[in-house]
């Protein structure tokens, strides 16, 4: 696990009926650093993401890129520099801009498909900048995002009740230990729609790496497709989320806030349930209402 969260000194200012007051105080602040994604050696994209579980979060990226949909395509990882990596060629440089050493920084993470996977296509390299507010950043057009999934969510007969949808939100804050020091990280849960249990949970400053961390959760146990479970987010649902759910082929994505237009069309297409502004006792669906039961 890496560093969540790191302390700052903070001036607190407060203003009251007295007038007002100042006084020094340490404050907890999410992390937030860059994560240089490799594939065999060669530089594919770079996030800023919350440290932890790395291997997660690339192996969830590649799915929602489409380069993998199946445990046994990827490998191993390891993050570069230190004992034990790879020779770093002479006056080699990084996506991160800078000449690459044998110094671990633990935020540049080389991966290893397995044999006889097809590597992403050259010209893929240094077009996947992202950052932690937008996973889509640097991409030339929708259409060279809208990925064909390996799965398809039209199918999944999942269905959930309504009130169990609506104890979701409350179930993930429970379990945000980095959000209730700091305010400043996003969360994804998964959970089984049948039974309600809790599958797995991440956190990170990226909304859309928190869900990338789920994926690779899943892809590393060997679980895709996600057949039968509801992926809830802490905030709204954005294109790039819904992406990720259908090529993870997850069919319910809950959200606790708005989603987007283009959330709500790529939904309808891929036939994903999608639930927004998901408070206390009511939520919007926008999409295959059908696998939420109301009983009326």
């Amino acid at each position: 696990m890496g560093r969540l969260t790191v302390h700052r000194p903070v001036v607190k200012v407060v203003l009251g009926a007295d007038g007002t007051t100042q006084r020094r105080r340490s404050d907890t602040l999410a992390v937030e650093e860059p994560l240089e994604i490799r594939i065999a050696g060669a530089p594919l994209a770079i996030t800023m993401r919350t440290p932890g579980h790395d291997v997660e979060l690339a192996a969830g990226f590649l799915v929602s890129e489409g380069v993998i949909a199946r445990g046994d395509q990827f490998r191993a990882a390891i993050h570069c520099g230190g004992p034990g990596t790879a020779p770093i060629p002479a006056g080699a440089t990084s996506l991160l801009g800078a000449p690459t050493s044998a110094e671990n920084t633990y935020n540049v993470l080389d991966v290893a498909l397995a044999p006889g996977v097809a590597l992403p296509a050259p010209d893929l390299a240094r077009s996947f900048y992202t950052t932690s507010s937008c996973g889509l950043c640097g991409k030339a057009s929708i259409d060279a995002v809208e990925t064909v999934s390996s799965y398809d969510v039209a199918t999944d007969a999942a269905t959930i009740a309504a009130a169990d949808l609506l104890s979701l939100p409350d179930r993930l804050l429970a379990e945000q230990a980095g959000f209730g020091k700091t305010g400043g990280l996003h969360a994804a849960a998964l959970f089984d729609a049948a039974t309600g249990e809790l599958l797995v949970v991440r956190e990170d400053v990226g909304r859309h790496n928190a869900v990338d961390k789920v994926v690779g959760w899943a892809l590393l146990d060997d679980r895709l497709p996600l057949t039968g479970t509801v992926l809830q987010v802490s905030g709204r649902a954005s294109f790039e989320l819904v992406q990720k759910a259908v090529m993870a082929g997850i069919p319910i994505l809950s959200a606790v806030s708005a989603p987007s237009s283009l959330a709500v069309e790529l939904a309808e297409a891929s036939g994903l349930t999608l639930a927004g502004f998901v408070r206390g006792a009511s939520m919007n669906l926008y999409a295959r209402a059908d696998r939420v039961l109301t009983g009326s």
